[in-house]
């Protein structure tokens, strides 16, 4: 949950109250909704970090506020398992939520309009991370994609609050990204 945000001309200094804050040190990485970012001052029950101009113009931090939701993530350690896809917090461009519906017990997120130079990355059954949560997407159409949410998701992440019109980070397959400049040089 986000205690306090204090903006000035040269960024955004954001103070996160969390449990994961007591297995950080100043300097470490963590990604808050999916934007790697370093805690620069850490303390009982909560770490301080920086935004900068770049990562505010790219990301749904520009719009974060006190009693925000964010979904936290903690650096992965070489000997952890990986339990979905490789994620470096490196947001690619933000999208709107633009239909949330019940399907079963899953709740599907449409996410749209995308721009065209991100959703050439996504594909059907691949991942993405939405809001710093890695995911499979669902389908894919012309301008957007959709995401099936399973309830243990929806209950430890923001994503579960995530209703039209709801701003997200992206964050798309980093492979994807190498493999098309790796074939462009051929």
């Amino acid at each position: 949950m986000v205690q306090a945000v204090d903006g000035s001309a040269e960024g955004v200094r954001v103070t996160v109250r969390a449990e994961c804050a007591a297995e950080l040190r100043s300097g470490d990485s963590v990604a808050v909704n999916g934007v790697c970012l370093t805690a620069t001052e850490v303390q009982a029950g909560s770490f301080r970090a920086e935004v900068m101009h770049e990562t505010l113009r790219r990301s749904s931090l520009q719009s974060v506020a006190p009693d925000s939701r964010v979904n936290l993530e903690l650096a992965l350690r070489a000997q952890d398992r990986l339990g979905g896809h490789l994620m470096q917090g490196h947001v690619d461009g933000t999208a709107h939520v633009r239909d949330a519906r019940q399907e079963g017990f899953a709740r599907v997120l449409t996410i749209e309009p995308v721009d065209p130079a991100l959703l050439r990355y996504v594909v059907e059954k691949g991942s993405i991370a939405v809001d710093g949560v890695s995911l499979t997407v669902a389908s894919v159409q012309d301008s957007g994609f959709d995401v099936s949410l399973i309830p243990e998701t929806l209950e430890r992440t923001n994503l579960g609050q995530a209703a039209p019109g709801t701003l997200v980070n992206l964050e798309v397959d980093v492979l994807a990204k190498y493999v098309e400049k790796l074939m462009a040089t051929r």
